[in-house]
């Protein structure tokens, strides 16, 4: 049984998919999980109860962590490391396999111009506190002998499934483009700016999960290099569209000031540093590792354009 918590969301929802490569028996986990593969098991559980995650993980040999939270500083605080401790419990408990889908939150932000495995961890926002402490726990019952863990870790993303909510290039960008409108981007539109493909991830720590020699590590999953600028990131999608590359630029100023009504907006200033320098991450272990190879910028673009 290979069981996916977090089974509704973008990354959940691809990664049932890529399972089907190596096991008939998954089992899909969330508040109100659907069906995906003929022959899913689907389970209803909230992860912030300790009971309801120890039978949702009941039976399960490698369980996949793909959980996404609401956007919120304070909802990370109070929930992430509830949900870890009970995920840990409960893979240690049914003696499963953890594989955790992070993201780069954690990392020093100093310097994102070359974002490798080895880049320290010095988390310079709150949601970044959040993903280090989460981290430790993990790591810390793996070293304990407790579970066996692997972080499969991604950069900001984007996929070909417009329905649900994405990262900032779908809704910031495409979206706006298709009905006509005004792209945005974020602080500077001269730097570049990785996004890992979601189905380029979904197999990737697919197959993480079920490599056994690919335990006790983080990896970076398979990412395009060459990251377009976000000028070009909406000179392209508007190209691919065939409308005109109309964007604005929202400054540090004006989302401080925008975060004074639209929450989300406040959430997204100390996440700014991401996009005020060049964020350029590097997936070449994992490539040369396993001989996957990254879907292009270009292809991915008309892939989500479809």
């Amino acid at each position: 049984m290979q069981t996916i918590l977090g089974s509704t969301g973008a990354i959940g929802t691809s990664l049932a998919n890529e399972l089907t490569n190596f096991t008939d028996d998954i089992r899909l986990v969330s508040r109100n999980p659907k069906l995906i593969n003929p022959g899913d098991e689907l389970i209803s559980a909230n992860l912030l109860s300790a009971e309801e995650t120890l039978h949702a993980i009941d039976g399960s040999e490698i369980v996949y962590l793909v959980v996404g939270l609401d956007y919120n500083s304070k909802t990370w605080q109070e929930q992430w490391p509830v949900i870890m401790e009970n995920v840990i419990v409960a893979c240690t408990t049914h003696k499963a396999k953890l594989v955790f889908f992070d993201n780069i939150y954690m990392y020093d932000g100093s310097n994102l111009n070359l974002i490798t495995e080895s880049l320290p961890i010095n988390p310079p926002s709150k949601k970044g506190a959040v993903r280090a402490e989460i981290l430790s726990m993990l790591w810390d019952a793996h070293k304990r002998g407790d579970i066996q863990a692997v972080v499969a870790r991604a950069a900001d993303f984007y996929g070909p499934d417009m329905q649900k909510p994405l990262s900032f290039l779908i809704e910031g960008v495409v979206k706006p483009l298709k009905k006509g409108n005004t792209a945005n981007w974020l602080a500077n539109d001269s730097f570049k700016h990785s996004f890992t493909y979601i189905p380029d991830a979904a197999k990737a720590t697919a197959v993480l999960g079920n490599t056994p020699d690919s335990y006790g590590r983080a990896w970076h999953l398979p990412t395009a290099p060459n990251p377009f600028t976000g000028k070009e990131w909406v000179e392209h999608i508007a190209k691919e569209l065939k409308v005109k590359p109309k964007y604005r630029v929202a400054t540090r100023n004006m989302i401080r000031f925008l975060g004074l009504f639209m929450p989300v907006m406040k959430e997204s200033v100390e996440m700014l540093y991401q996009y005020e320098q060049d964020y350029v991450f590097n997936s070449d272990d994992f490539e040369k590792t396993f001989g996957l190879k990254p879907t292009p910028y270009e292809v991915g673009i008309k892939e989500i354009l479809k």
